[in-house]
């Protein structure tokens, strides 16, 4: 449920109300009973600044063409059936 925010168009009293999106907007100031206007905003938007994420956030690449100096994990498989794709075997 979004939280809204209202004006008293007499006194100015600005106050939030948390409704759900289909309930009716408030009509009525809670300092001087007058009329309220609902207030739009624009919101807050999201923005990404930096150069990526911090390398706690996701797993190591275990590709062989980071060119690092990584090693890969050893391969899993017991049969050489991956053996041509597999980074792993290819070192």
């Amino acid at each position: 449920m979004p939280t809204y925010e209202y004006e008293c168009n007499k006194c100015g009293h600005v106050f939030e109300k948390f409704q759900g999106i289909n309930d009716d907007p408030i009509e009525e100031c809670p300092e001087c009973s007058a009329d309220v206007k609902r207030l739009i905003h624009g919101g807050a938007g999201l923005v990404f600044k930096g150069s990526g994420f911090y390398i706690t956030d996701s797993r190591k690449s275990n590709s062989a063409s980071s060119g690092k100096g990584e090693k890969s994990a050893p391969c899993k498989n017991a049969d050489s059936s991956c053996a041509e794709s597999c980074p792993a075997a290819n070192n």
